[in-house]
């Protein structure tokens, strides 16, 4: 169980350096989702393989197609989140990510005919204000950046991504893991190829950070991921989850030397407490 909870927290970190790892590749969103889900998905073949696990995705054509639906969104999103790093900064494409959650929350009333409770509704509601507060210098001045636009398209895939994994319940695991992130290197690569061909040209010092975002951050961290998370309580996965989006801002802080203002830093409390009220919350009396 220790052990357990040791790879979690560190694919946790892992994820939320994403950012901070991609500002140091001088190269377009979609060429380092491109490479990331490259590298990735080779990392992860080769440790099926050496783990000499069985094949079983095809054998549930539904739950497949739901799959790949769930990698193909997988794909997308990282292309939009990755932009939105480049255009408003990690902090603030992290926070407007992080609005995905709430989506699949609302969205599973409908898809999955789970109930809407009122901490539901209030943790919804409580992230739109927190989002406000967060982008409120860009309402009033009477826009929205493209990368405010990006951040919120991606958390929007984001969900699309987790309710057609949740939907393929076959389909478990590091399998499932491999599988997805295959499938959205596909939909990388056929938008890459499509827009400028399948050669990438890397500068030298793109190669390490690169090679770190490829095979510690997508390989090692979706390993990681999917080989603890099936050893610890439910509970316990979702409070933990919120480390994630939490170091990448204080990453993007420390690092990056990011800076939010008193409003934004209420935003990111509202944001990140309104998403983790609504999913955790638990009338008692639906605990008994």
């Amino acid at each position: 169980m220790k052990n357990a909870y040791f790879k979690y927290i560190i694919a946790l970190l892992l994820f939320g350096s994403n950012g901070i790892v991609a500002s140091y590749i001088m190269m377009n969103s979609y060429e380092i989702v491109y490479l990331r889900t490259l590298i990735g998905s080779l990392f992860l073949i080769i440790v099926f393989v050496l783990m000499k696990q069985k094949m079983q995705f095809w054998k549930n054509k539904r739950h497949l197609f739901y799959l790949a639906i769930s990698g193909i969104a997988m794909g997308v999103s990282w292309i939009l989140l990755f932009e939105a790093y480049a255009q408003i900064g990690v902090s603030i494409a992290t926070l407007a990510y992080y609005c995905g959650p709430v989506i699949v929350m609302l969205l599973s009333t409908l898809i999955f005919k789970e109930k809407m409770t009122s901490a539901k509704l209030f943790g919804f509601l409580v992230v739109i204000i927190g989002m406000l507060c967060v982008n409120g210098q860009a309402f009033t001045a009477g826009g929205i950046s493209f990368g405010l636009v990006f951040g919120i398209l991606a958390a929007i895939m984001y969900a699309v991504m987790v309710i057609f994994n949740k939907m393929a319940s076959s389909i478990q695991g590091f399998e499932n893991a491999m599988c997805q992130l295959v499938i959205g290197f596909l939909t990388v690569a056929l938008f890459v190829g499509m827009k400028q061909g399948f050669i990438v040209q890397i500068a030298d010092g793109n190669i390490l950070p690169i090679l770190i975002l490829g095979v510690v951050n997508t390989g090692i961290g979706c390993y990681f991921y999917f080989s603890s998370i099936g050893h610890l309580p439910v509970q316990s996965v979702s409070i933990l989850g919120y480390l994630e989006p939490l170091s990448a801002l204080i990453f993007s802080v420390i690092i990056l030397a990011e800076r939010l203002s008193p409003l934004q830093m209420v935003g990111a409390v509202l944001i990140l407490g309104g998403a983790a009220y609504g999913e955790l919350f638990r009338p008692k009396r639906l605990e008994r």
